[in-house]
């Protein structure tokens, strides 16, 4: 009961920052379903008259660092959130107060049971800042050789403070799916528990180092794109190190100028190599931000910051193939095929009539340059098919999508004349015929024949498996279900106990208002 008031006090805090900011004011009330609508007035009450959405990434700044991880992760959501807001919380890069270098000495101190200057030569004031970490350059001295690299140290306190934060976002994801089926639909809870897995990785930089390892291994033969090495014996718990990227970030214009590169061709690597990480590997930047893009001065094209990562298995790349290569060559019957074949439309809408609404979203966007293409408009009309035939969202695949629109903007910011499908259809075309052709099937049917293998190894235990539950059934059958004592106690105290919050629960809302308005 405690914690429960404790997720609504904290929850109605901050519900009260967002809604003073203004951050409401320009949602349609007639959206909404009915019981949402009196917290909407109220947030309508509340509000700065210079406040709007415009304010909203200032205010979930002001909310802490478990909350700018949230906005992060909504902004991959427009389904969610709607185009115009997601495109406001895409300004929420983590760029937090540094905490002084004394406290990052004591923590890789710490971490490592030894002197700072057994570890590095050198260590700089943190040149960057985030909500979980922040960055320092430091120098590293092997047998006489000394190398610069990129030292990441975990805020101190921050785990505590993302345990509390992220089960107060749980405790509210679960209530909206209880109550809304178009919050089922969109999958609050899956947001949340994208964030809390993504957040558990990022706050275990050993972690972290892996998917950097794993993404260098990916990308070794692309001469064009570069993944920093990890330094193994420097890494923690709570650091991770890195290999040093010298370059110009993707950010900034002026510099890439400079550097005599060709923007368009640089346009068209960016979009091809996120394409390959993803159809080709399944395991691709899901953060690709121009800040954390670099170009190298050997003219080749880094990432940094592996914290946010995302995975496609073998069906959802097959899905995403396809799906790309038939938007390419205006195949809408087939992109309608794929759909129901992946099972992500309900099987009783029919092929052609999926087929016509993908229409709707190929045919205006058909060769023309990004520049002519409105992708909020796009993502608009996306979403709105996928509510129309009822599709259940589907968390790697809109993250992907929304990677794929900021991987589109930063090209675009380099060639705005690009044009994203005749840029994409090598990398599409090029996997479809080595996994989809003659040499997929092969591979497919050796996969087939290694389940089947298997499937024979395990079939002993299964049917004793099968065998043990036939004879509890048979007992249930004679019997009857029996419940002891101390079970049939605890459903009549939880029965209780949800009574009890169905009666006082209205009442502990409005308690929360009021604090909330005069504090």
């Amino acid at each position: 009961m405690l914690a429960t008031l404790g997720h609504v006090l904290r929850l109605g805090r901050a519900g009260f920052i967002l809604a003073r900011e203004g951050v409401f004011s320009g949602i349609d009330a007639s959206s909404l379903p009915p019981e949402a609508r009196p917290a909407l007035w109220l947030a309508r009450l509340v509000a700065r008259r210079d406040g709007g959405v415009e304010r909203l990434a200032p205010a979930i700044a002001r909310l802490g660092p478990s909350y700018v991880k949230l906005g992060q992760s909504l902004a991959t959501r427009p389904d969610v959130v709607g185009a115009a807001v997601a495109r406001e919380l895409e300004r929420l890069q983590d760029r937090m107060e540094p905490f002084p270098r004394t406290v990052a000495v004591a923590v890789i101190e710490k971490a490592f049971a030894r002197p700072i200057g057994e570890i590095f030569s050198e260590l700089s004031e943190p040149v960057a800042a985030a909500s979980v970490a922040q960055v320092h350059r430091a120098t590293v001295v092997e047998r006489g050789v000394a190398r610069p690299v990129a030292v990441k140290v975990l805020r101190p306190g921050i785990e505590r403070r993302f345990h509390r934060d992220l089960a107060d976002m749980f405790f509210a994801a679960r209530l909206a799916e209880k109550f809304s089926a178009e919050a089922r639909r969109l999958n609050p809870v899956g947001v949340v528990d994208t964030l809390a897995r993504s957040v558990k990785i990022e706050m275990d930089f050993r972690l972290e180092a892996a998917a950097a390892s794993e993404f260098a291994e990916n990308t070794h033969g692309d001469d064009d794109f570069l993944v920093p090495k990890v330094d193994w014996d420097r890494c923690a718990r709570e650091v991770m190190t890195l290999e040093w990227i010298e370059g110009a970030p993707l950010s900034d214009i002026e510099a890439l100028r400079r550097s005599g590169v060709n923007l368009p061709d640089l346009g068209r690597v960016l979009i091809q190599s996120f394409l390959r990480h993803a159809v080709r590997d399944g395991f691709f930047h899901a953060d690709m931000h121009p800040g954390n893009l670099f170009l190298t001065r050997e003219g080749r094209l880094a990432a940094v910051d592996f914290g946010i990562m995302g995975r496609l298995g073998l069906k959802e790349r097959r899905f995403l193939a396809e799906i790309l290569y038939g938007f390419i060559t205006r195949d809408y019957q087939r992109v309608a095929e794929v759909h129901f074949e992946a099972g992500y439309v309900p099987a009783h809408y029919r092929v052609a009539d999926f087929a016509q609404a993908i229409r709707a979203v190929g045919e205006p966007i058909h060769s023309r340059r990004a520049d002519e293409i409105s992708m909020a408009k796009l993502l608009t009309l996306l979403f709105e098919i996928t509510a129309l035939f009822d599709m259940r969202t589907r968390i790697e695949l809109v993250m992907l999508q929304k990677t794929m629109v900021v991987v589109e903007g930063v090209a675009r910011s380099l060639d705005p004349r690009l044009d994203m499908w005749s840029t994409a259809e090598p990398v599409v075309k090029s996997w479809i015929e080595d996994n989809l052709g003659p040499r997929g099937k092969v591979a497919d049917a050796g996969r087939g024949l290694a389940a089947l293998s298997q499937l024979a190894t395990q079939t002993p235990d299964m049917l004793a498996r099968a065998g043990r539950i036939v004879e509890k059934i048979e007992s249930i059958a004679e019997n009857g279900l029996t419940l002891e004592s101390r079970t049939v106690r605890e459903i009549g105290q939880a029965n209780a106990a949800s009574q009890w919050l169905s009666r006082y629960g209205l009442v502990a809302a409005c308690l929360v208002i009021v604090y909330l308005l005069w504090r």
